[in-house]
């Protein structure tokens, strides 16, 4: 069986959404909001054409490793325009049983105080873009980027992580419990 010697990939930009391009970086505006992304590769060539955008492939018999890029750029705008159409959430749970914490966020930090019974605050940087809510024991994080409320999550998770202690007898924290609408488990 031949292989195709061109590999196209098109993307139909759905009403609503706005698509720019500024030399490398592309800009998406929706309902939801605005994304940046850089995207840059020798190997990939990005057109619009009406409301398509057009990934296609400048080598004239594509390897693997052009298909799997020009591929990986598709899935990078599929979640850019699903971020300025939906937004993406991820949904922590604060978890103590030993200490009672208390947990605040600010517009560049989220403080976590008397943790395990520490006297000095933990701090977790809130990701430009992304805000976070605190309703109880959960927590919320929304951004049209991805990426940035991806990031903000593992930092607030990570910021309560322990070492040094049974995780079976201390399970106190901050814990990932959905990610972009999908539920995780939980230990």
């Amino acid at each position: 069986m031949p292989l195709s010697k061109e590999v196209k990939q098109t993307i139909v930009i759905p009403e609503g959404v706005q698509f720019e391009v500024d030399k490398k970086t592309y800009t998406f505006k929706g309902p939801r909001g605005e994304v940046k992304k850089i995207l840059f590769s020798p190997i990939v060539q990005i057109s619009k054409e009406e409301n398509k955008i057009v990934l296609n492939s400048n080598v004239l018999k594509p390897t693997k490793r052009e298909k799997c890029m020009i591929n990986t750029f598709k899935s990078h705008i599929k979640n850019l325009i699903k971020g300025v159409q939906e937004g993406f959430t991820y949904k922590l749970k604060i978890c103590s049983s030993h200490f009672p914490m208390t947990v605040t966020a600010d517009k560049e930090k989220l403080t976590v105080k008397n943790f395990l019974g520490e006297k000095v605050p933990r701090v977790a940087k809130i990701v430009d873009g992304s805000t976070v809510k605190i309703d109880g024991e959960d927590i919320t994080v929304e951004s049209p980027d991805v990426e940035k409320a991806g990031q903000t999550a593992a930092n607030i998770e990570k910021s309560t992580r322990i070492t040094n202690k049974d995780r079976r007898k201390f399970q106190d924290g901050i814990y990932i419990t959905e990610k972009a609408g999908k539920k995780i488990w939980v230990y």
